[in-house]
């Protein structure tokens, strides 16, 4: 139930149970209305749909309540019971196919990460051939020194291999080559032999034929290894907005099944109610609708709530299993309101507080291991073609900024004057016209509240008048 301090929150004032007579008050948990009516309705072969159908369609076509939405659906049944049985049933059905669901988006953002990792290191490596490749660059050097070193590292396999550059300087004693390679900077293949003959002429040919064998391998790896990057960069990207994407559809397929969970599990505050006993046949049902007939700035508002104590029967037939009948007794307010759109979006948001707190759960430990990755993610992401949402600077106040004009101060505080005094005028216009449109309309949503209440007991044979 609602809290009086909840319907504070949302600036509802409370409602207190009138039959509780000189005792202290008890919140009913509803915002106060301005008229309530009660009745409480026990047959035993009474059907439990008859009522709110009767109801739901009295109030859209007797007394013109186009928008009804449904607030409150929840239900409850005795441990024993065959219904309990068939729901729990269901609910296994739906847990099941969530958990599978889960498990895959558990393991698709994990390879998030991963990506997300791979792109850093190829960005990396990028930036190294960008830099060994301009040479106007200040770290041009220290690039391609770099990029030296993996590929002999790499390509090479180090001092381990005696034909590598550190092998042969180690083996037949060329141990001027690892100095010479690392500091000789042709910028392509074309260049290898000029830049050498040029700028190590003083060493013998043998050396110069090696360093210009090394070079011209290393620069023919550094081209191709570089086209080869940016493809598997480009690839990474377009799979890490692909994984991002099924991530997105493996969520949205989640949710009905989370909701479905949600509304499939037993009211536990009506399992410990006296009314519902473990060893019976029996449910409690609890079902809220909020009818809506528009105005020009307030709505007729009426709130309908049904709570149904019954005794379900399961009838089976051989091809097919057909659900309970639900027979026994009703207990339903009527209570009537004025509220705009703002209060009926807040009544919306207070009842559903509490509901489907897994949704919450799985879109923030999802959120969670997104926002961990940081700015990258939305970067790559960015970059792959999703769309975000972007804040943008207010210019209005810029536009509206007045441009430079004569002093007229003397007719300004003249008009200030007028138009303040028109404001006033027009705001207790308004006011005046807002207190007859509320006077009228609460006049019409008791009248349809007294008729859905009145005629629903000749209706049903009861004590009316």
């Amino acid at each position: 139930m609602i809290t009086e301090s909840e319907l504070k929150e949302f600036g509802f004032p409370a409602e207190v149970d009138e039959e509780v007579r000189k005792a202290k008050p008890i919140p009913t948990g509803f915002p106060s209305p301005l008229n309530r009516y009660r009745m409480v309705v026990e047959a035993y072969n009474m059907a439990i749909e008859e009522p709110y159908f009767w109801v739901l369609e009295y109030l859209r076509n007797m007394h013109g309540f186009p928008y009804i939405a449904k607030i409150t659906d929840v239900f409850s049944a005795s441990e024993n019971s065959s219904f309990f049985g068939s729901s729990q049933q269901r609910l296994g059905m739906q847990q099941d196919k969530v958990s599978q669901f889960l498990a895959t988006i558990g393991k698709m953002v994990k390879e998030i990460f991963q990506l997300v990792r791979e792109l850093r290191v190829l960005d990396e490596r990028i930036g190294y051939y960008k830099d060994s490749m301009d040479a106007t660059s200040r770290s041009r050097e220290s690039a391609e020194i770099t990029l030296k070193g993996i590929w002999v590292d790499m390509v090479e396999q180090g001092a381990k291999n005696p034909a590598s550059v550190y092998g042969m300087a180690r083996e037949v004693q060329f141990t001027t080559l690892p100095d010479l390679f690392f500091s000789t900077h042709p910028v392509k293949q074309e260049d290898v032999d000029e830049v050498v003959d040029r700028d190590r002429g003083q060493f013998n040919r043998k050396v110069k034929e090696v360093l210009k064998r090394k070079l011209r391998g290393y620069l023919a790896w550094k081209e191709h290894s570089f086209e080869e990057i940016k493809n598997r960069r480009i690839f990474t990207l377009k799979y890490l907005r692909q994984h991002y994407d099924v991530i997105k559809m493996y969520m949205s397929w989640v949710k009905p099944y989370l909701k479905n969970i949600e509304r499939l599990n037993m009211d536990q505050q009506k399992m410990e109610s006296p009314d519902l006993l473990n060893a019976f046949e029996n449910s409690m049902i609890e079902i809220e609708i909020l009818a809506k007939k528009p105005g020009k700035t307030i709505n007729q508002c009426i709130l309908v709530h049904f709570l149904f104590r019954t005794r379900p029967e399961m009838n089976y037939h051989q091809e097919y299993q057909r659900g309970p009948i639900h027979v026994g007794k009703v207990d339903i307010n009527f209570r009537s309101y004025l509220w705009d759109d703002k209060e009926i979006e807040n009544y919306k948001k207070l009842k559903s507080r509490e509901d489907f707190k897994l949704l919450g759960l799985v879109d923030g430990s999802v959120k969670a291991a997104m926002e961990s990755l940081g700015d990258e993610l939305e970067r790559y992401l960015e970059e792959a073609g999703e769309d975000f949402e972007t804040k943008q600077k207010d210019d209005l106040e810029e536009v509206l900024k007045p441009q430079g004009r004569p002093n007229t101060s003397a007719f300004k505080s003249i008009k200030e004057m007028l138009d303040t005094a028109k404001f006033k005028k027009d705001e207790k216009e308004k006011a005046w016209n807002r207190q007859k449109e509320e006077f009228e309309a609460s006049k019409k949503v008791n009248k349809s509240m007294w008729g859905l209440y009145h005629h629903f007991k000749k209706h049903h044979d009861m004590l009316n008048w």
